[in-house]
C-alpha cells in the first residue's frame, strides 16, 4: 500500500514539475513582450491593446499555472516562527493537518465557486471588451480551474509525503521525477 501511495505521489510530483518548468518559460516571454511594448511606445509611438493584454494573460498563467510547482518545492510564503526547529515528523504532521484543514478545502472551494463563472464565460466565448484585444477571456478564466485542480493534486501528494514520513517510509517516495 505504501508503495502505491508513493507511486501516486511521484506521478503527481512529476506533473507539477513538468507544468512548472513549462510555465516558467513564460517569464522570459513576459519580459521580452514588455520590452517590445516599451520600445514600440517610446521610440515608434505605437501601441497595441493586444500586446498589452498578452502581458495580463502571461502574468496570470505564470502565477496560476505554477502554484502547484511552487508548493511542491515548498516555495510558498510560510509564517515560520517555530516550524524550522521541528523534527521531520512534526513538520509532516503540520503539513498533513494543513493540507486536510486548509489547502484542500480552500482549493476545493475555489474550484466550486469558479466553475459557474468559467462555464458562463465558455458558453459565450467571452472575449476582450476591446475590439483589438485578445478574444479569449474564457481561456484566461479557465486558468482558475487549472490552478485549483493542480493545487488539489499537489496537496494530495504533500499529504501522501507527510503520511509516509509519519509512518517512517518516506524513502520509498523519494523517486525523483524525470526532468524535461
Amino acid at each position: 500500500m505504501t508503495f502505491l501511495l508513493a507511486r501516486i505521489s511521484s506521478r503527481i510530483d512529476w506533473f507539477s514539475e513538468w507544468t512548472g518548468r513549462i510555465v516558467s518559460w513564460l517569464t522570459l516571454c513576459l519580459v521580452l513582450m514588455q520590452f517590445i511594448i516599451v520600445v514600440g511606445h517610446y521610440i515608434f509611438h505605437e501601441g497595441s491593446i493586444f500586446l498589452q493584454e498578452s502581458l495580463l494573460y502571461m502574468h496570470s498563467v505564470i502565477f496560476l499555472g505554477a502554484a502547484a510547482y511552487t508548493l511542491r518545492h515548498n516555495g510558498h510564503v510560510r509564517v515560520d516562527v517555530f516550524y524550522s526547529y521541528f523534527s521531520e515528523k512534526v513538520k509532516a504532521w503540520i503539513n498533513l493537518l494543513g493540507c486536510l484543514f486548509f489547502l484542500l478545502p480552500v482549493a476545493g472551494l475555489i474550484f466550486w465557486m469558479a466553475w459557474p463563472y468559467v462555464t458562463a464565460s465558455w458558453e459565450t466565448l467571452e472575449g476582450s471588451i476591446e475590439s483589438s484585444g485578445i478574444q479569449a477571456v474564457y481561456l484566461l478564466k479557465s486558468m482558475i480551474l487549472f490552478f485549483a485542480i493542480t493545487l488539489i493534486l499537489q496537496g494530495i501528494s504533500l499529504l501522501i509525503h507527510s503520511l509516509l514520513t509519519i509512518l517512517n517510509v518516506e524513502h520509498l517516495s523519494e523517486e525523483k521525477p524525470e526532468v524535461l
